[in-house]
């Protein structure tokens, strides 16, 4: 009798339905235990509908900020108004495509040969004397069904962080799952926080309409990413209105009739008609047995993992946002990936988080690949860096683009780019060159010899790969 490998997966976003899908197509028994949907969190409540709603942002900040300049004419009835948006009609869109997204993964995965249950997956305390694990799974009339594993992975994702005395009610206070039940457009929105989530939103509401007051209790938004990057795009949330208070920690948060009271933590009140609390996010890992069974977390509650995805429980391995690796659907598919092959013998490449790349859908994008200007700037890496601003580019002038620019880092013997950064419209789509250059470990002389079109925004990359030429033979 053929031996068959029991797979059972405790989370259906992408790091869990990415390994479904590997280890369906290598022929193991798989089960996809899911409570919300397949897709997860990335696909129902956070990347792909926050996306969906950025896009319409997008249109709207690009026809404002460059219809003049490029000879558009707007009727003199809408020229002082601009344009509108249909909140209740862009939600809708929202939901719309986040479903069927969620509903064409669990076809594929279906396809593929996998079971999906939808219920709530426990991983018991023992392995069996053949080196088994058990699942038990909650479904949803109450009942358990105990499903027995060669290997589990746990791909539970994460929720969003609250603060005690800023409660989300789902009417004028959110979290960022529940902002696309609104039909109106906030009229002042607040927005606690002023990491990737944070920016985003804020940005994207301004673009629709809302006049927005962005709380930061660092120096600056986007505290964790390159400054340069940061810095254009705090100008740019400025000249646009936003009201960007840095240093500021909100303590609390309450309803006051049909407004919302934001205090500080030193006693200033800020007021408007609603609040999204954008403050990080708690790993889902309590309740479900881990700690039982032999898999470490760390103090935050993330699961520890090694490069190949395998927490320190034998059999049973971790991916996405509850290891607290990359808060990224692309590291996370990756990840349930990698615990496949890893598990069923293939050939497996260790996780490399420094050839990662990343995007922040802000207008304009920032995205980012490799080493970092933290990295060179703290001595963990000797590189060179070069920083072309767009406004020296064609198209960019040709398309009203004022703002943004391309950085890279190479090595100062080799010319090897080890990073790079873009802030521009489409950054997540100008960085791919750059993410090939990195994970092959091609030169900027590689790149500068290799063709581009002109006009181009990528011409920008050939022209940073150039002056990094250029440098490197002065030195020499």
């Amino acid at each position: 009798m053929e031996y068959v490998t029991r797979i059972v997966i405790i989370g259906g976003g992408p790091g869990g339905y990415e390994a479904a899908l590997v280890a369906a197509q290598l022929g193991a028994e798989v089960t996809v235990v899911d409570c919300d949907g397949l897709g997860g969190a990335s696909v129902l409540t956070d990347c792909v509908p926050s996306k969906t709603l950025i896009a319409t942002a997008e249109v709207m900040t690009t026809f404002e900020s460059s219809y003049q300049e490029l000879g558009i004419t707007v009727a003199e009835a809408t020229a002082e108004s601009g344009l509108g948006v249909d909140l209740g009609k862009v939600n809708r869109r929202v939901k719309r495509l986040a479903l069927a997204q969620s509903h064409d993964i669990t076809a594929s995965v279906t396809r593929a040969g996998a079971r999906v249950m939808r219920g709530r997956g426990r991983l018991e305390p023992h392995q069996a004397p053949d080196g088994s694990r058990t699942v038990v799974v909650r479904v949803a009339d109450g009942s358990e069904e105990t499903l027995t594993a060669d290997a589990v992975l746990i791909a539970t994702g994460g929720h969003p962080r609250e603060i005690p005395d800023a409660q989300p009610d789902g009417e004028r206070i959110f979290n960022w799952t529940q902002v696309y039940d609104m039909t109106e457009l906030p009229e002042e929105l607040i927005v606690v926080g002023s990491g990737v989530t944070g920016a985003e939103f804020a940005g994207a509401y301004q673009a629709l309409g809302s006049r927005v007051t962005l709380v930061s209790s660092r120096d600056r938004v986007l505290p964790g990413e390159d400054p340069d990057a940061a810095a254009v795009l705090e100008d740019v949330f400025r000249r646009r209105g936003m009201n960007v208070m840095g240093r500021s920690r909100a303590a609390a948060a309450k309803r006051v009739g049909d407004r919302v009271e934001v205090t500080l933590a030193d006693g200033r009140v800020i007021s408007g008609t609603h609040c999204l609390m954008a403050v990080g996010a708690i790993p889902n890992t309590a309740g479900i047995g881990l700690e039982e069974a032999g898999v470490k977390l760390t103090d935050s509650g993330h699961i520890k993992t090694d490069r190949v995805s395998r927490t320190s429980a034998p059999g049973v391995y971790a991916a996405g946002d509850c290891t607290g690796v990359f808060a990224l659907a692309s590291v996370a598919a990756m990840q349930g990936r990698i615990a496949m092959y890893h598990f069923l013998g293939e050939t497996v490449t260790p996780l490399n988080l420094k050839t990662v790349s990343a995007n922040i859908f802000t207008d304009p994008e920032i995205a980012t690949v490799g080493y970092s200007q933290a990295d060179i700037d703290e001595g963990r890496i000797e590189a060179r860096v070069v920083k072309l601003p767009l406004l020296r580019n064609p198209r960019a002038k040709m398309q009203g683009v004022r703002d943004g620019f391309v950085k890279l880092f190479c090595r100062p013997g080799t010319g090897i780019v080890v990073g790079g950064v873009v802030v521009s419209p489409r950054a997540s789509e100008l960085i791919h060159p750059i993410s090939i250059a990195v994970d092959n470990n091609l030169t900027v002389e590689q790149i500068a010899n290799t063709f581009t079109v002109y006009p181009s925004l990528s011409g920008s990359i050939a022209e940073v790969a150039r002056q990094l030429q250029t440098s490197k033979a002065a030195q020499g």
